[in-house]
């Protein structure tokens, strides 16, 4: 498939700037593959979909704050310093991007307001990126707490353009994120609430919980037409025995296995054994998915409205059928639903 054929407009108001008031509480759209049917509902009603021994399968990474901004030694210039991940706990190194890039060379020292964190450029990586090392007296625990209160939450400004607010510290992040590393939040599961969980457990659906760092690589804009020819970032994952017991025994069983987000489609579909089961897997992934793919472990998806031309509305067609998806798109953009990580769901069953 070209990338054109994911282009369509859509309106700037229907990109959610701000989370329903509560989380379950967004709009929901049913897409049935089988019939070509759409419901609307609201999130609240997604269990109706669900019956005892079906599984849903959750990423459970959890979003640092990745946000600094600091200034340059000398001119005091403001820098926003974008932490994309660690890349050695001991020498305290860390794959950044920077904004102003023109300003920052190998050799440059930022400071990170009043605090003692003071951080020194290595390397050039990219146009944007660079290498940093932070130069702070202190254990790892300190250090950590130090990043934590000088970081911002990372909503992605390109799309959600407005400053951070403090509820974001908390709307931006699952209910049931458990292992630190992603950049981004795996925004399927931002509606998840405490009672829909218990509902769930109540109804004898089971949760399955993969790990998925997101990385900002998720928003990157695909830049060629021929999509073969586009290259992801790898993103680091684990997908554990207990995980894969959950959901093996619901396909020898011939249950829904529900995966909520793109990020745990990715983070199943790259643990596949040779008997088309789930098996305990970690390491890194970069695996581009788009139309037509052939779905191993999944046999149902819940996922946000995604921006046109991006990778995870390519993902969700190769997942839906591409005819069907669009038609739904047509239908969201009709019916006003809200995009993007803070907008509405989508269950494709």
């Amino acid at each position: 498939m070209k990338l054109h054929e994911f282009k369509f407009e859509l309106p700037e108001e229907l990109v959610a700037l701000h989370p329903a008031r509560n989380r379950d509480e967004s709009r929901l759209m049913v897409v049935h593959r089988a019939t070509g049917q759409i419901e609307h509902r609201n999130f609240k009603d997604i269990l109706d979909y669900f019956a005892e021994g079906d599984v849903l399968v959750f990423n459970d990474t959890k979003v640092f704050p990745a946000r600094l901004y600091g200034n340059k030694e000398k001119t005091g210039a403001k820098i926003e310093v974008f932490l994309l991940r660690e890349l050695n706990k001991e020498l305290r190194l860390w794959d950044v991007l920077v904004d102003p890039a023109r300003k920052i060379r190998v050799g440059n020292k930022l400071y990170f307001g009043e605090s003692d964190m003071v951080a020194e450029v290595i390397d050039n990586t990219t146009s944007r990126g660079r290498t940093i090392k932070f130069l702070f007296d202190g254990t790892d625990e300190e250090f950590r707490k130090a990043l934590y209160e000088l970081g911002e939450t990372p909503l992605p400004k390109e799309v959600i353009n407005r400053e951070t607010e403090p509820a974001d510290k908390e709307r931006y992040q699952t209910i049931y994120a458990e292992h630190i590393g992603a950049v981004a939040a795996p925004s399927a599961g931002l509606h998840f609430t405490r009672e829909v969980m218990k509902r769930m457990e109540i109804k004898g659906v089971e949760p399955a919980f993969v790990t998925l760092h997101v990385g900002l690589g998720t928003f990157r804009t695909v830049d060629v037409e021929d999509l073969t020819k586009h290259k992801m970032d790898s993103e680091n994952f684990i997908v554990t025995a207990p995980a894969c017991e959950i959901v093996n025994k619901a396909l020898d069983t011939k249950k829904k296995v529900c995966a909520v987000g793109t990020t745990t489609v990715r983070a199943m579909e790259a643990s596949v054994s040779a008997n088309a089961r789930m098996k305990p897997t970690q390491g890194w992934i970069d695996r581009f998915i788009f139309p037509p793919h052939d779905f191993k472990i999944a046999n149902c998806m819940l996922t946000n409205f995604h921006m046109p031309e991006s990778t995870l509305i390519m993902l969700a067609s190769a997942f839906a059928g591409y005819p069907l998806m669009m038609e739904a798109y047509k239908q969201a953009i009709k019916e006003k639903y809200k995009f993007f990580s803070y907008g509405d769901a989508m269950l494709i069953l």
